[in-house]
């Protein structure tokens, strides 16, 4: 059993309704009383949230989150009823100091205000269940809760006084940002007294250990914040390999980022050493003043031999400077296709930075540039953990209404916002989806979203039909996709029933929001909701074929077919597909039971009804 200190750290927590049922689920499971022992039975519950929160199977994981994600922001989010009167106020004294008048503000403002602010308060807790759930994340179990448990009582970070806000059940401001460095460091010392507590007894140790999560973080954020790197401007330098396994690199590794202030968590000693023993670890150093090769800009962590875990750079969140990109791109070519990712994510920086360029000039965009910020084909991916401030940034004072008639190559009447504009001539459909909406929109029509830019509905023509499980299944492997074995059970059960002929059908995907659910639903209720739309369940043969024309599918996306379950390794399954950033996967989810639920993050894919039928 992993030792750990939260027994130390939070005595109380051993006592907690939480540890009591993982205690006695354990005790029920294994048919064993369990000791009254502080560690043990928190250990109990640690193996609980790892099972659900840290699941090896990355789709079981993703789903887990998004089942409690909902019951997460209903504990931590600010409700309506809390906002103070002096948030309204603050932001009246704002407006007067722009120079706009305002006395009262309308029911209708204040009810957007704290919309945003309850968004802004949902992305940064996201923020944190991504990070803390994410392989980039090497900590054990109980340290990824002691931060949860801590961050979660915490507002946001003021560097002026370098301490955090009190949190309250009124506060307004967002959760604090991730410093990944400084939660390393506290890894470290944590790591230090976890075998035994014999290292407490040393002063200095204990001092640190004695401090609050909330002190000490801070105290080494602003640490983090006050080192600077020299000679910035300067992009010469050389890459340096820190091999696999090789615990000297390691040492070498955490010694050559100690007080760079790079923000990475390779700045930890522990984290380090955990790094180099999954892959090798390469950092690109600039040269200081000397012309040393000192300064690191930039990262590449392997995972194995050949796959890239993730490339890092010193901006905000970890972001690529854009001097740094050459630099990159050429160490990138000596990886082959296991850098194609990487190398699409370089690409889209690059013409991030030409758009920068040509706002600076006062250029206008073309079509092109358009479709690249507003990412009509695809989203903009950088290296960061957050996305590119840079897009918002330009998309800022853009006329959304002016650049959708360049988009969709079309006038403003040729538009539709509502089912009663559409008409023949209708080039792009953009509001909520009603009863029967797709069979009132244009055969062909291109464009349909819920709201531009960012909630565009998928539309996709695949031939289907006319293919045996056996042909499809070795189609797929000859193109390299990976094939479950829930999904091997399921495309060999007599249940699957490919189509005769060849044909072209037109699938549209849908999320849970466009549905227009809130809250927990059963699958029923989705196929129902679907049905209503205008769409059908999907053919069987659907998802293999979808699979097999759909090869340019974004990173670690992921969705499943609307389609009859059909019985799997795993029991009834339905068809889910993904891009794991290794390979492209067809698999078989086991969650198609009449009864089972499902949350805000499901995407499902429905063929269209055809007209009349």
């Amino acid at each position: 059993m992993e030792k750990h200190p939260l027994h130390l750290k939070n005595p109380e927590l051993q006592t907690s309704p939480e540890v009591n049922r993982a205690v006695k689920r354990q005790e029920s499971r294994t048919g064993e009383k369990m000791p009254n022992d502080p560690a043990e039975r928190i250990e109990a519950y640690m193996d609980r949230l790892e099972n659900i929160f840290l699941n090896p199977d990355e789709r079981k994981r993703e789903r887990n989150l998004e089942m409690f994600r909902d019951k997460i922001y209903d504990a931590l989010i600010i409700k309506r009823e809390n906002f103070p009167d002096s948030y309204f106020e603050l932001q009246k004294r704002i407006a007067r100091e722009r120079g706009q008048a305002v006395e009262e503000i309308p029911e209708n403002v204040r009810e957007q205000m704290m919309d945003v602010a309850i968004e802004d308060q949902k992305a940064s807790l996201d923020a944190w269940m991504d990070y803390l759930t994410s392989d980039d994340a090497v900590y054990p179990a109980w340290f990824k809760y002691f931060v949860w448990r801590n961050v979660t009582k915490l507002s946001q970070f003021d560097k002026e006084r370098g301490e955090f806000k009190k949190r309250t059940d009124s506060t307004v401001a967002p959760y604090p940002d991730i410093y990944r460095e400084p939660l390393a460091q506290i890894a470290d010392i944590y790591e230090k007294i976890k075998a035994d507590n014999k290292n407490l007894k040393e002063p200095e140790i204990k001092e640190v250990f004695s401090k609050k999560f909330s002190n000490l973080y801070a105290e080494l954020i602003s640490k983090s914040l006050a080192a600077s790197m020299e000679n910035r401007e300067e992009i010469r330098g050389e890459w340096v390999k820190y091999e696999q396994g090789r615990g000297g690199d390691a040492e070498k590794l955490f010694q050559s980022l100690e007080g760079k202030g790079t923000g990475w968590c390779t700045a930890g000693h522990s984290t380090a050493q955990t790094q180099i023993e999954s892959g090798d670890f390469y950092v690109y150093y600039t040269n200081d003043s000397n012309g040393e090769p000192t300064q690191p800009r930039l990262a590449i962590r392997m995972d194995g031999d050949k796959r890239i875990g993730e490339v890092r750079g010193i901006q905000p969140h970890q972001g690529v400077e854009p001097v740094m990109q050459e630099a990159l791109d050429s160490k990138l070519s000596e990886f082959g296709g296991e850098a194609d990712v990487y190398r699409k994510k370089s690409e889209d920086m690059r013409m991030l930075t030409a758009l920068e360029k040509k706002r600076e000039n006062d250029e206008p965009f073309t079509k092109d540039d358009l479709v690249l910020l507003y990412e009509i084909n695809g989203t903009i991916e950088g290296f960061g953990y957050q996305k590119d401030p840079r897009i918002a940034e330009l998309r800022q004072g853009r006329n959304t209404e002016e650049d959708m008639l360049v988009i969709f190559e079309c006038t403003r009447d040729e538009i539709a916002h509502v089912p009663s504009q559409i008409n023949e001539n209708t080039k792009a459909y953009v509001g909520q989806l009603e009863p029967g909406i797709f069979q009132k929109l244009p055969e062909n029509i291109e464009h349909v979203y819920t709201s531009f830019p960012d909630k565009k509905i998928r539309r996709e023509n695949v031939e289907i039909g006319g293919k045996s499980a056996e042909q499809l299944i070795s189609e797929m492997e000859a193109a390299g996709v990976c094939i479950f074995d829930s999904a091997k059970s399921m495309l060999k059960n007599r249940e699957f029933v490919p189509g005769k002929n060849r044909e072209e059908a037109t699938f549209i995907r849908l999320t849970y929001a466009d549905l227009g659910f809130k809250g927990v639903v059963t699958i029923d209720q989705i196929y129902e909701r679907a049905q209503n739309l205008g769409l059908e369940l999907c053919p069987a043969d659907a998802g293999p074929n979808y699979r097999l024309k759909y090869r340019n599918q974004p990173l670690h996306e992921w969705f499943f077919m609307g389609m009859k379950p059909i019985a799997g390794s795993g029991g009834p399954d339905v068809f889910s597909l993904g891009n794991s950033g290794v390979d492209l996967w067809l698999d078989g989810d086991g969650w198609a039971t009449p009864g089972s639920e499902w949350g805000p993050g499901s995407v499902f894919v429905f063929r269209l009804r055809k007209s009349g039928s």
